[in-house]
């Protein structure tokens, strides 16, 4: 699918925002949705505050969307990353927390609730391959979701079956410039070195793999959807906090599945793979009433309360 299809059968609700960095994806993603709908496209730019052209960046951004005659709206924030916080995760949580506080402040009363972000095929392909790299399941498998609401806002991203090449190719042909950001190219970070090392071999071995890559996510998405409504369902069935000899009388899988799914929802928690197959022995196993269970999930413990799980941050 190229650029023009994808937002041909892009149909958010209005008015739209748009995540604009100045970049080829975005700078492409603002001017054909402003084109697409006149006077109903908005602008956010998220000056991060990491690179020193970032001022550069603004500039670039405030000009073109005078040209386009689009309102911008120019947020700073401090995305320097924690410590064992990953730099890309800062800046995307950074990123969202700003995106929302625009809709709320900035643009309130004017009923924007939607935001369309640039990401295209390779960012997915990108995704997904990391995602292996790290031994995800379902959830890490699924990539990015093209439509997902947060906070009451809806996201959208309408390119991503839409190779990055011909993004560019298409900008080109409008004669419109973009700016070129200098930690894509760092190879510091694996996505990265993704780009500039992985898909080239696989663009020569598999010249189809965009398409078949972002497919297989689409899977993957609509796969842990149906594992989304078992936990659900498993959930209502177990209790909340989870009754242990309901537990048991699941299958393994379903056990697991629930369990994930009532860290996540009731305590935003999440157990490696380690941690939940412990959980998983030490449930089957308890079949005793002075059977002990005290196991390290996420960033607290799981523990045995009489006949219930529960779980405690200290």
């Amino acid at each position: 699918m190229g650029l023009s299809e994808a937002i041909e059968a892009f149909t958010p609700q209005l008015p739209l925002a748009v995540g604009f960095s100045g970049g080829a994806d975005s700078t492409a993603l603002l001017l054909a949705c402003a084109r697409k709908w006149p006077q109903q496209v908005r602008a956010i730019h998220i000056h991060h505050g990491l690179q020193s052209a970032a001022d550069d960046f603004v500039r670039h951004c405030e000009r073109f969307c005078a040209e386009l005659e689009v309102p911008l709206v120019v947020r700073r924030v401090d995305a320097r990353h924690a410590s064992g916080q990953s730099p890309e995760d800062a800046a995307r949580r950074a990123r969202y927390a700003s995106f929302q506080s625009v809709l709320q402040e900035d643009w309130a009363g004017e009923g924007a609730a939607s935001i369309a972000l640039a990401h295209h095929a390779d960012d997915q392909v990108e995704t997904l391959l990391l995602a292996l790299s790290r031994g995800a399941g379902l959830p890490g498998l699924s990539a990015m979701p093209a439509h997902w609401r947060r906070d009451g806002v809806h996201y959208h991203r309408p390119l991503l079956s839409v190779p990055g090449a011909e993004i560019r190719d298409w900008l080109q042909a409008q004669g419109v410039p973009w700016l070129t950001d200098p930690s894509n190219v760092d190879q510091q970070f694996t996505r990265n070195r993704i780009r500039a090392r992985l898909l080239p071999v696989l663009d020569q071995a598999f010249p189809q793999f965009r398409q078949t890559f972002v497919r297989s996510a689409a899977h993957a998405a609509q796969a842990q959807s149906l594992l989304q409504e078992l936990a659900e369902e498993d959930l209502l069935r177990v209790g909340v906090p989870p009754v242990i000899a309901a537990v048991q009388r699941l299958s393994r899988a379903r056990q697991a599945n629930v369990l994930r799914h009532w860290l996540k929802t009731h305590w935003q928690t999440s157990a490696s793979a380690a941690q939940l197959n412990e959980l998983l022995r030490q449930v089957q196993a308890c079949t005793t009433r002075g059977h002990h269970i005290h196991i390290k999930v996420g960033a607290g413990f799981v523990r045995r309360n009489n006949e219930l799980l529960d779980w405690y941050n200290p």
